[in-house]
């Protein structure tokens, strides 16, 4: 394909606090709601809100406690992503750095202090930062006083952890998210929230309750930036990836409708300031109370641009029977009989990155962002040897050329691509490190045991001559 990405278009990679800091200890930071989750199969009760004992068990290993540490080795990881030329680092601030326990009137200086040196580190590499304020990522005091952002209290702290940060941050962040997958709330309530579920009460209105209150702190953090800093650029983070109807059956399409709406419920409040009218009968139904001022809120403090995640496609049904299987795996998918196999629940679908482009530019009409998109594969190191991910490289390979189709030949603006995560770090659904995005190596495995070394990847040198080529070099 002739032409290339236009000049400016931010290449780079993404991590998380949460999923790569560790230093839980250090710094005068609290507790925070990824601590408490162990590894294991009992995580899922955690993530799903289901989990009410938030407290330390013997026995049990908590892989966020030490992340790859990042708090310690941050410059030796900045260093190698601008090796491989990166344009911007997304990255995110964990709240309980700064506000240990997420109620104190002033903020931590060594936490502040901690992400200065961070963005000083980027800056001599001329990295821009691309913050996430809320990554996953709630002191666990706030979490048990108030159960998150299930409880109103939750946005005025929220406010207030805006306000110390661009107070600090302002000229030395450019680019901010309010939160991460911001729609998965409707999910998992725990890790995007800090939310649980009270299983005497009524499931989706308490769903419906936590997003109302979210989605008017995403707004206020918009409000709250832009009036600070004028030059800064807000955008919003969903969880995306197209659903597409198991048959051309109506049915099957309007389930595939509703399903879309899933993504499209937080993009139009977020970027068109409204509830969409199919949210707005849901909520009366199960008579969740929007103030007045919420809604004035949002409709005047819309974001910049969007954001997403993009892993691959879904596939519904409207079939009972279908779906009898997929009763017992909250993110389980219908296999999709035009793609290849099945790896971590997903199946690759590069066309169905282009197809999202589309469809959500058509929608808002605002610039676009693409921070995560990945996939994990099962890397082993022998000393001395390269590791040899092509498994990686055709994944990026085949996205990146149909996000190229998406910008050259349909017209979509897209800022800038990050994927997930540059560096191996833990997975946030498996809470592990076998299942590994990086470019760049971590010798640690799922116990926590390893030396920490970084070793570039085969990938590693590919990715830097795409970045250095803008796009063009895709074949290594």
């Amino acid at each position: 394909m002739k032409g290339n990405f236009p000049e400016g278009f931010l290449w780079g990679g993404a991590i998380a606090a949460n999923q790569c800091e560790g230093g839980f200890d250090q710094g005068g930071r609290g507790l925070a709601n990824m601590d408490v989750v162990p590894a294991g199969k009992n995580r899922f009760k955690y993530m799903f809100g289901e989990e009410q004992d938030l407290t330390f068990r013997e026995h049990e290993y908590y892989p966020v406690l030490k992340g790859i540490d990042f708090y310690h080795r941050y410059k030796e990881d900045i260093a190698l992503f601008a090796q491989m030329g990166f344009k911007v680092l997304r990255l995110s601030i964990s709240w309980s750095r700064i506000f240990p326990r997420g109620d104190e009137e002033i903020p931590n200086e060594e936490g502040l202090a901690f992400y200065d040196d961070v963005f000083k580190e980027l800056k001599k590499y001329d990295i821009e930062p691309l913050v996430t304020i809320s990554h996953y990522d709630f002191p666990l005091y706030l979490v048990e006083k108030y159960n998150g952002f299930a409880s109103y209290e939750m946005i005025e702290a929220y406010k207030k952890y805006v306000s110390a940060l661009i107070a600090r941050y302002k000229g030395k962040v450019k680019y901010w998210l309010t939160f991460n997958e911001i729609n998965d709330v409707m999910y998992l309530p725990y890790i995007s929230a800090g939310a649980r579920i009270d299983p005497g009460q009524n499931e989706m209105a308490q769903k419906y309750k936590i997003a109302h209150n979210i989605l008017t702190a995403s707004a206020w953090g918009v409000k709250i930036i832009h009036e600070a800093d004028p030059e800064s650029l807000v955008g919003n983070m969903i969880a995306n990836g197209c659903w597409y109807p198991y048959t051309c059956s109506p049915k099957d399409v309007m389930a595939a409708i509703q399903k879309n709406r899933d993504a499209y419920f937080f993009g139009d409040v977020q970027a068109r300031g409204k509830y969409p009218s199919y949210a707005k009968k849901q909520m009366e139904a199960l008579q969740i109370p929007t103030w007045e001022e919420d809604i004035k809120i949002i409709s005047e403090n819309t974001v910049d641009f969007l954001s997403f995640s993009y892993y691959g496609s879904h596939v519904v049904s409207a079939d009972e029977k279908l779906n009898e299987r997929l009763k017992n795996d909250k993110l389980a998918t219908l296999t999709n009989p035009y793609l290849g196999e099945v790896l971590y629940k997903r199946q690759d679908d590069p066309e169905g990155l282009r197809i999202t482009l589309n469809e959500w530019y058509d929608r808002y009409q605002k610039p676009l962002f693409i921070v995560e998109n990945g996939t994990g594969t099962d890397d082993q190191y022998v000393p001395g040897q390269l590791i040899e991910d092509d498994r990686h490289i055709d994944y990026y390979r085949q996205h990146i050329e149909q996000m190229k189709k998406a910008v050259l030949e349909d017209g979509v603006e897209l800022l800038g691509y990050t994927t997930w995560g540059c560096i191996d770090l833990l997975s946030a659904s498996s809470n592990t490190m076998s299942k590994r995005y990086g470019f760049i190596y971590v010798d640690l495995n799922d116990k926590g045991e390893g030396t920490f070394e970084r070793v570039p990847k085969k990938s590693f040198y590919w990715y830097q001559k795409v970045i250095e080529s803008n796009g063009e070099r895709l074949n290594g």
